[in-house]
């Protein structure tokens, strides 16, 4: 029992580090005073914004540290690398001293990097303290994350309303303050023997209502609580069990055809799991270029491991990474980009309004990619399928956002593209683990999420590039200290053209993604549920 307490302990602790250390989101609170006192241009300042997200690609080494030191000196590393980065740039902006472009850059660098280090020791912690529910504890604790930048500001307004700099002093001191607070349960973290079904299912309703309070509403409370089945969450390939079985049942149904309707289908496998060949006769069915697209290397089942050198090779992984690109990603650079969208229409009083709105919503969005698992038994969905749902939102926020400077498109467009953003970031890593395998996810999942410093790269310099464009062009731009600043409507029109484009490019990768592995998801439920009748 002493066990099973100190792991509630634990995931306190990892709410905890969430919630403080997504110090990332709040870039906008003082992007704006960054750029005037350091006199950059705005392709400079999103080069900034790029070496916070670059720490992602350096994201590996943290898992490379564990398997030499115990998981508080990770923690510390963390703390420390982000009290440097966000300390010395808090020094600049108050003139203290003076450094050159290159080193504010590997600053920012340094910040980005601990963001990653303190992501791994979650996840960490709540792989080893909660394995038959690790995603709902990953979910609950990320979906924190996303309020980091509403919590800063709630501290930051209650001392000094009226300091931009004050975030980076914050940024540098409360991660660190956290960590010191975490050690103790981290340090008594339990040995925990595999538990029995019945305590598998009180966790998961343990977790429903750890939910329930984090959005608390009568509604919601009244819907979902009269409808729910608490089950583990066998959606997700956590039980290695039920994954086994998954697979010994498929490779029965491989070595056989087997009639569907009026036609058949064949599911011969591959080496690596692929389907080498899918043949329907229907009706009215989809023929040529189109059918090969969809079922060409398809995925035979969930959770095969893909090593790095296979998943390179697999156009789903494409198709998921170019979904991400064009949606979560694209959603993050907007957030860095709040500060000077708010001052080229005139509203950079509610700079930090927007930036609450983002991160209060991107906290919804992360808690919503939870929802399958509770709803599985009432409305089975395969987890592709939600992605494509929750892609959508990111393209009506940006060309509502296009048609319209007013205030309240400004506010529902960055509350649609936080929601979107944040259930794509919380859901990526049960989507990683469920299509290329749960052991290979701490590598694959790191190959992913280098497309957010490519999209901050591509998409930051893409708004910048027009920014700066239509400040030489001498429309509605105004001084201020050393940096142009570009006021107007036009200043991110086209910006929010394209990026619209883009993020329908992402929604389209997404739907084919969900149609090329909807079989596999439909298999694996299939067989959880026969399992669950004999």
């Amino acid at each position: 029992m002493a066990g099973q307490s100190r792991k509630w302990m634990i995931l306190v602790a990892t709410i905890w580090i969430q919630a403080f250390t997504g110090t990332n989101f709040d870039f906008s609170d003082y992007s704006t005073t960054l750029k005037s006192v350091l006199g950059l241009s705005q392709v400079q300042l999103n080069y900034l914004a790029v070496a916070s997200d670059l720490g992602k690609v350096f994201g590996w080494s943290s898992g490379l540290t564990l398997m030499y030191f115990p998981l508080w000196v990770v923690l510390f590393t963390a703390a420390f690398m982000g009290f440097l980065g966000y300390g010395i740039q808090w020094l600049l902006i108050r003139n203290v001293l003076t450094l050159p472009y290159f080193l504010v850059f590997l600053l920012c660098l340094l910040a980005g990097c601990s963001i990653c280090w303190f992501n791994t020791v979650c996840f960490v912690l709540c792989n080893q303290n909660f394995p038959a529910n690790r995603p709902l504890a990953i979910s609950l604790t990320v979906s924190f994350n996303g309020v980091s930048a509403a919590l800063y500001t709630l501290v930051a307004n209650a001392i000094d309303p009226s300091s931009d700099a004050l975030y980076l002093l914050l940024n540098a001191l409360i991660p660190l303050l956290t960590s010191v607070v975490s050690l103790i349960p981290i340090l008594r973290q339990p040995s925990l023997d595999p538990l029995p079904p019945d305590a598998v299912h009180r966790d998961s309703l343990i977790f429903l209502l750890l939910n329930f309070l984090a959005v608390i509403t009568d509604w919601f409370r009244r819907t979902i609580h009269s409808s729910f089945r608490y089950e583990g969450s066998g959606f997700i390939l956590v039980d290695a069990d039920d994954l086994e079985l998954h697979k010994e049942l498929l490779s029965r149904h491989a070595s056989s055809i087997g009639s569907i309707g009026n036609g058949s289908l064949t599911h011969p496998l591959g080496d690596n799991g692929s389907v080498i060949a899918i043949t329907r006769q229907k009706t009215g069915e989809i023929e040529g270029c189109c059918q090969r697209i969809l079922v060409k290397d398809q995925l035979a089942m969930l959770g095969q491991e893909h090593p790095a050198g296979v998943l390179v090779r697999r156009f789903d992984f494409w198709l998921y990474y170019l979904a991400y690109f064009c949606g979560g990603t694209i959603g993050l650079v907007y957030s860095n980009n709040l500060g000077q969208i708010a001052q080229s229409l005139g509203q950079s009083s509610k700079t930090t309004t927007l930036l609450t709105l983002y991160s209060s919503f991107s906290f919804f969005g992360r808690l919503l990619s939870a929802v399958p698992d509770y709803i599985r038994a009432k409305f089975y969905f395969a987890r592709t399928g939600w992605l494509t749902v929750a892609l959508l939102p990111t393209p009506i926020a940006f060309f509502l956002l296009a048609s319209s400077d007013s205030a309240f498109v400004l506010h529902v467009g960055t509350a649609l593209v936080g929601l979107s953003s944040g259930f794509i970031f919380a859901a990526a890593v049960s989507i990683t683990s469920e299509l290329f395998g749960p052991n290979s996810v701490g590598v694959n999942h790191n190959i992913l999420i280098t497309n957010i410093p490519i999209g901050s790269l591509v998409y930051g310099c893409l708004a910048a590039l027009v920014y700066d464009a239509n400040i030489s062009s001498g429309l509605g731009n105004i001084v201020m200290s050393d940096s142009a600043v570009c006021m107007g409507r036009q200043c991110y029109f086209l910006t929010f053209l394209l990026w619209g484009c883009i993020s329908v490019l992402g929604l389209v990768c997404s739907m084919l993604l969900f149609f090329r592995t909807r079989h596999a998801y439909d298999l694996f439920e299939q067989n959880r549920i026969s399992t669950q009748l004999y």
